[in-house]
């Protein structure tokens, strides 16, 4: 079946209480995959660094986006800037570490040196060379800005400007630890998960259950957003946003984490958690710990679940599902916004 047809068989201009969810071929075709590299990942802006490892110069940070290889750093004039961390003699990458500081950007394969600002310095054995414009061969720019504590890219300049979410504040978090995880299914089932209003808390986290109010659980939906929200043990709430496509952070009284979900494969993805606090001090290390801990327990719970969902989308007894008008409206408008960019990406017949 052509991706046109597959696309197709999802109607978006059903209302919530009428819609199903995407068909099961979206979460399985290796064709569909390649299509959302060329569409979702590289219209919408992506997380690529926190802010606070690029403050200085010479400090970097390497990333992919739609299978590309990135890098952003921070110029001698102070400008933040973001390439692709591609060699332009022989595509090598140029820096190889996730992140570090650099007097300047050398390619470790045959030593081209380019400038913190992208400009190619030095090319050795290239004297003899006929028609080698220097200018010419810099580093190959990406868009790149700065929401919130977050430098994002994007590879498409005509993408959609960034998501703006005034009420969210997360000045008073301080960065603590990082874990990553990896998990056997598509990335949306990840994100279709995170977005069921909480359908699954109370049949899945039991721990979680226990401090959220099920029966008071709201979702907010924006235009390329969604906040779901639930009011918190103690008295305050816990905040869910989710920024389309793939990046969530979750806010409580005194902790927030960031899920960052990167697809590596039709049926594999990784989800990078970043864990802040108010107090990272030496006296709140343990509790911060315990925290993370809990949140493992979570995630662990979430990987199975997810896992069990790839498995029966492959199965001939699924096509595709309903959504609840009370609790899905998030991952309706998900579904909706795939839509839209994946038909932008399917050449007309």
């Amino acid at each position: 079946m052509s991706l046109e047809n597959i696309i197709a068989r999802y109607d978006p201009t059903a209302p919530l209480a009428e819609a199903s969810t995407i068909p099961a071929a979206w979460y399985l075709d290796p064709e569909f995959a390649d299509l959302e590299r060329r569409t979702v990942f590289s219209h919408s802006w992506q997380v690529a660094a926190r802010l606070e490892q690029v403050q200085r110069p010479g400090q970097y940070v390497t990333c992919d986006v739609a299978g590309e290889p990135f890098v952003v750093v921070r110029g001698n004039d102070a400008a933040l800037r973001g390439f692709f961390n591609v060699c332009r003699h022989h595509a090598a990458a140029v820096l190889t570490q996730a992140s570090g500081q650099a007097a300047y950007l050398q390619c470790p394969y045959h030593g081209w040196t380019y400038s913190l600002e992208g400009n190619l310095k030095s090319a050795p054995d290239m004297g003899n060379v006929r028609n080698f414009d220097r200018n010419s061969m810099g580093l190959v720019p990406v868009a790149v800005t700065i929401w919130k504590r977050w430098v994002l890219i994007r590879l498409d300049p005509n993408g959609p400007a960034v998501t703006e979410i005034e009420a969210l504040d997360v000045s008073p978090f301080h960065w603590f630890a990082r874990r990553h995880y990896m998990l056997d299914c598509n990335w949306k089932v990840f994100i279709d998960n995170y977005l069921d209003g909480g359908y699954h808390v109370p049949h899945l986290h039991n721990g979680l259950n226990r401090v959220l109010d099920y029966s008071e659980y709201q979702i907010d939906v924006g235009e390329r957003s969604c906040l779901q929200w639930s009011p918190f043990s103690g008295g305050e709430r816990a905040l869910y946003y989710w920024i389309y496509p793939n990046f969530m952070i979750n806010v409580y009284p005194t902790a927030m984490d960031t899920n960052l979900v990167i697809p590596r494969g039709i049926s594999q993805t990784e989800v990078i958690f970043d864990f802040y606090f108010a107090d990272i001090s030496d006296e709140a290390r343990a509790r911060n710990l315990a925290s993370i801990a809990a949140s493992e327990e979570i995630q662990n719970e979430d990987v199975s679940i997810c896992t069990s969902v790839q498995r029966g989308l492959a199965s001939r007894a699924y096509e595709s599902g309903r959504l609840s008008a009370r609790r899905e409206a998030g991952e309706h408008l998900f579904h909706r916004l795939l839509y839209e960019d994946l038909k932008r990406g399917v050449p007309k017949s």
